[in-house]
């Protein structure tokens, strides 16, 4: 195990370090952000008098409006550098989270989620090319894993204050309103504290200076567009294949499981909260676990094994009883939904072209994320229609878990690649 798992960390200069942490941070803050309305989604319901699956057209917004901030900031990464890029989509999206306490309508949520999906959607592509265009090429697989579960860590920051916070917070009032869901969203606001971090400590990705020093990168970022994309459309097309497939699987597992958890085992706040802590314990280990294991064999190879070990889980995560099988089932199917995602930051990154590398793997991951925008809208309404979400998120698992199989075969290995090239 020791061989699978070195510790890179202690071969990096202070800035590389920065650099992650920045990375990182930025990223498990955008996930929280977006996960607190997931476990919100039956306190709104009930605030707005509507039905859950009502709600969960904000996820979709939030989804669908991605790509848009995937192209804005790698567009303006590209140009500007990494660096700034980052410091105002971590603004953005801290406003837009800060905005949607004080909404006091449904559809008001609704434009709020999706401006909020515009910053979310820029995080990541830009975050992913600041990482790995600053850290060596040896422990990509590792930092990957480590990178990707920061989304995790978001979601398991806001399972325990929505299990800490959220029932203080339900006993209040604000103007007339309830204030339970909306306390959750001030807490949302905290990720603007990760500006002043950047500011300070992070240095730009050296291979953006070194291109912008030789003059390459104003000229590329002139000639960024669709066209540009369109040059590598091959491996682009492949890319949002696979982001569709690895979306699904994650948003199809993980955004409605706290409904499920609620509606059709009637656990508390508290209990749900708990649970959560519990399965994105097991993502984290998960993508860690898998995300080294690609150093030895292989981007491709590890996502397959991933994605198939999560389909013995089903039972177990979608069919279990009580509450201990129930987080069993929940912590190992993410063990394997993450361990497939762990991967995900170093493939992307390695598959895509230099000029366009904060662009690119972004733009593909949203596109991904747009083409399955609403399935938690349509698990929803299949759960309400056929009485509960046991099934829908078994069926989920199985159709998704072999497509991502079939599509990550199909794809080339890029371990070890150069991006510096």
């Amino acid at each position: 195990m020791a061989s699978l798992f070195p510790s890179p960390f202690r071969n990096l200069a202070p800035h590389q370090r920065h650099a992650f942490a920045a990375c990182f941070l930025g990223w498990s803050l955008d996930a929280f952000d977006f996960f607190i309305l997931v476990f919100c989604v039956s306190a709104i319901a009930s605030d707005f008098h509507a039905a859950a699956s009502s709600v969960a057209e904000a996820l979709f917004l939030t989804l669908a409006f991605r790509p848009v901030g995937a192209f804005l900031f790698g567009a303006l990464a590209e140009k500007y550098g990494r660096r700034p890029a980052l410091m105002l989509n971590v603004a953005c999206y801290s406003v837009f989270e800060l905005a949607c306490a004080f909404t006091t309508s449904l559809h008001g949520l609704f434009w709020l989620r999706a401006l909020f999906g515009i910053a979310m959607g820029g995080e990541w592509g830009v975050g992913a090319a600041l990482a790995f265009e600053t850290l060596p090429k040896e422990g990509r697989g590792f930092f990957s894993g480590l990178l990707q579960e920061g989304y995790v860590v978001g979601y398991l920051a806001a399972a325990a204050a929505y299990a800490l916070l959220f029932p203080h917070f339900a006993h209040m009032t604000w103007h007339g309103y309830n204030f339970g869901w909306r306390g959750m969203f001030l807490v949302g606001a905290a990720p603007a504290l990760l500006i002043v971090y950047i500011g300070l400590k992070v240095e730009e990705s050296p291979v953006w200076r070194e291109r912008q020093g030789q003059g390459v990168e104003r000229e590329k970022a002139q000639g960024l567009s669709f066209n540009e994309l369109l040059r590598y459309a091959p491996t682009f097309f492949f890319l949002v294949l696979l982001m569709t497939g690895f979306n699904a699987f994650s948003h199809g597992t993980q955004d409605l499981y706290p409904t499920f958890l609620q509606k059709d085992h009637h656990y508390s706040a508290a209990l749900t909260g708990s649970v959560g802590i519990v399965y994105n314990i097991g993502a984290l280990l998960g993508g860690i676990f898998f995300g080294g294991l690609s150093e030895r064999f292989g981007r491709k190879r590890t996502i397959i094994v991933a994605a198939l070990l999560a389909l013995p889980m089903i039972p177990l995560y979608a069919f279990s009883r009580s509450l201990i099988t129930l987080a069993a089932g929940a912590f190992l199917m993410q063990f394997m939904v993450q361990g497939a995602w762990g991967v995900v930051p170093a493939y992307l990154s390695e598959l895509s072209p230099g000029p366009v590398r904060a662009t690119f793997p972004g733009l593909a991951y949203q596109l991904g994320n747009l083409i399955t925008s609403r399935n938690s809208v349509l698990q929803a309404r299949a759960a309400e229609r056929f009485g509960g979400y046991g099934k829908v998120l078994a069926f989920t698992v199985l159709i998704v878990a072999c497509f991502l199989v079939l599509v990550t075969a199909l794809g080339r290995e890029s371990k070890g690649a150069d991006l510096n090239a």
